[in-house]
């Protein structure tokens, strides 16, 4: 779970994006890293394989310090969807503190998003998590494609699933910052719980997400206006 050095007063958050090959793991990262300002934001690390795109990880850190001085990392991860990859995924899974299940929204896809759905409960079950110790968010990515899911059935996914579901184009940059808003909601929420994060150092949630937003250019997604910074 969450890396957290007391003496460094140093909290680490790592949340991975999980799904079928070709979902849009990838494409939503790449999508987050160029809204990041440039001096807040690492390297976007991608290793391209004949049969995957991403063979272990994209990673961008953003970082800032809290009022009492906590300093805060959020690191995201993407798997690698091919099947013959599934220990990789499970590693990479390790220590996760929140995860995005990109799913292909084409009704085509249901079998397969269905598949990868068991495999990510199957891996944090294989890495000691139960259910509900990691926050998940899903989104369906893909929606501009003929036969996606229609705003009506979106609406009713939503409706009915435990998680909260997020539509999305990620290559034009749609839903993506309001996906990984939505995950880092829940994970804060569950790192307060075990933390202290707004009673010790000082880190209400609104605060938290303010931060990690601030150097993020929210323009034309449903985040806007997104205050430059708590009252």
């Amino acid at each position: 779970m969450v890396q957290f050095n007391h003496s460094a007063r140093e909290l680490t958050i790592k949340l991975v994006y999980y799904g079928p090959g070709l979902s849009g793991k990838t494409t939503n990262l790449q999508a987050l890293h160029e809204r990041i300002d440039k001096s807040a934001r690492g390297r976007l690390l991608t290793v391209d394989t004949s049969d995957d795109r991403t063979l272990f990880f994209d990673m961008m850190p953003v970082f800032f310090r809290s009022k009492s001085g906590l300093k805060v990392k959020v690191k995201l991860f993407t798997v690698p969807g091919q099947v013959i990859h599934n220990a990789t995924r499970r590693i990479v899974l390790q220590g996760a503190d929140g995860v995005v299940f990109v799913a292909d929204s084409r009704q085509s896809a249901g079998a397969e998003n269905n598949a990868y759905w068991k495999n990510l409960l199957e891996n944090l079950r294989e890495n000691g998590f139960a259910r509900g110790d990691v926050p998940i968010v899903v989104q369906f990515n893909k929606l501009d494609l003929p036969g996606a899911r229609t705003p009506e059935q979106l609406a009713e996914l939503q409706q009915k699933s435990k998680e909260p579901v997020f539509g999305a184009v990620a290559i034009r940059g749609e839903g993506v910052l309001e996906t990984l808003h939505g995950l880092l909601r829940l994970t804060y929420r569950q790192l307060d719980d075990r933390l202290g994060l707004a009673s010790k150092f000082e880190l209400p949630e609104r605060e938290f997400l303010l931060q990690i937003f601030k150097n993020v250019n929210v323009i034309g997604t449903r985040l806007e206006p997104l205050p430059s910074r708590a009252p």
